[in-house]
């Protein structure tokens, strides 16, 4: 199968999804048109921010880990319906910050939004890249990071020891002259030392503003998407059939190319065993390469639970080791953001802060998918590699399921 011939402007001759409709065609072609002529967001070869946790998942798990954060761009919203009722009232539905607002009184699509959204992109990667020039990326120095705001005793104790782990580790690289190597991810050997990665993403909905950031390549042959380094459409869960997701594969990478194609999943820990074994025969079957990553948060508005979200991960790395496959990663919804008291967002059930409904109003924040605090994300987290590995050290029982899934199993 050849490869279809594509330009920034194919989708106008498509039926879209996700269209907007502005009440100014005129206003919005003048908006894209200054588009056009604004620098590129990021080149393929950029980098940015650590992020500490992927540093502790790296020494749990011991696999190397790519960093992609769901940041600068993640402005648009998807919506099942162009419109909504609230307090009686028939209008627009919120298609996110560069399309119209939170408010029901400015629902109206604004293209000069477009604009904005651009500006806060760059904004943010500026800060970004800040950041990993004043070596806070910088792998040499974990004991930066503070676990004063772990409320548990247990997993505080436990991150803070990793981190004194992990620093003796890197003085002793020091020491022996291995940063001298590439990192790992610019070709380096595995193992060597440097500055971390950091990649952004977010989901390409607003065709309008990804067509004007879709350049040339380089080397001349087809075109890029500068608006961000990973971009992504929804949606693989319950109701794609495993002969439409062969179909899906064939059509996006038809040479089968290794690398291009990433398959995000979400289920719902209560759908995952019947929906993801398919799945994967159905891939396996197409012989395209791809990785997978689950996401366990995605779509779960108010009802997010911690407990659903650790089952779906043990789930899903259950059904692929099952299958003969391979989890590539998982997508997880957090913030450390802490007001003035110290006191993080209070957005999903659960965790070893045992919140409970009554406790989600306190410091609920997301306009969107709920997201885990600091604490729930570091405790999913040390579930997560504990399941990687398999057993817990110094214990005398499996955990894979225990602790992520609420079921044990003796050996």
């Amino acid at each position: 199968m050849s490869i279809l011939e594509c330009s920034p402007s194919s989708s106008k001759s498509k039926s879209i999804a996700q269209n907007v409709t502005y009440l100014n065609p005129g206003q919005l072609s003048n908006v894209l048109l200054k588009l056009e002529q604004l620098p590129p967001l990021v080149t393929p070869a950029e980098i940015g921010l650590i992020l500490s946790f992927s540093l502790i998942l790296i020494w749990g798990a011991r696999l190397p880990v790519v960093r992609i954060g769901h940041i600068a761009g993640q402005y648009a919203k998807p919506k099942c319906s162009p419109t909504e009722t609230i307090n009686g009232k028939l209008v627009t539905s919120f298609r996110g910050d560069n399309v119209n607002g939170l408010d029901p009184n400015d629902r109206t699509p604004d293209p000069q939004r477009l604009l904005s959204a651009y500006f806060h992109s760059t904004a943010t990667l500026n800060h970004v890249r800040d950041l990993l020039t004043s070596g806070f990326a910088s792998l040499h120095h974990p004991r930066d990071w503070s676990f004063n705001h772990v409320r548990s005793p247990e997993l505080r104790k436990e991150s803070e020891f990793i981190v004194d782990g992990l620093s003796d580790v890197l003085d002793f690289s020091r020491t022996i002259g291995a940063e001298r190597s590439a990192p790992f991810e610019q070709g380096g050997g595995r193992g060597t030392v440097g500055e971390v990665h950091f990649y952004t993403s977010h989901e390409g909905l607003t065709l309008d503003y990804e067509e004007t950031l879709t350049r040339p390549a380089p080397s001349g042959s087809g075109h890029y998407n500068t608006s961000a380094h990973f971009l992504w459409i929804d949606d693989l869960g319950p109701s794609m059939a495993d002969d439409e997701l062969a179909k899906l594969l064939d059509a996006v990478n038809p040479s089968k190319e290794p690398g291009r194609i990433t398959l995000i999943s979400w289920y719902g820990a209560e759908k995952i065993d019947a929906h993801l074994p398919g799945h994967i025969e159905a891939v396996k079957c197409s012989g395209h390469p791809v990785v997978s990553i689950c996401d366990p948060m995605h779509g779960k508005l108010q009802d997010s639970s911690f407990s659903a979200i650790t089952e779906e991960i043990a789930s899903c790395l259950r059904i692929h080791t099952s299958s003969g496959s391979r989890l590539g990663g998982i997508s997880l919804e957090f913030t450390g953001e802490l007001n003035d008291g110290g006191f993080s967002v209070t957005e999903c059930l659960g965790g070893s802060m045992e919140l409970s409904e009554e406790q989600l109003g306190l410091r609920y924040q997301s306009f969107c998918d709920p997201r885990l605090n600091s604490e729930q994300s570091l405790e999913a987290e040390r579930n997560f590699k504990k399941e990687r590995r398999g057993k817990q050290v110094g214990t005398d029982h499996d955990v894979r399921y225990s602790e992520l899934g609420g079921r044990e199993s003796k050996v």
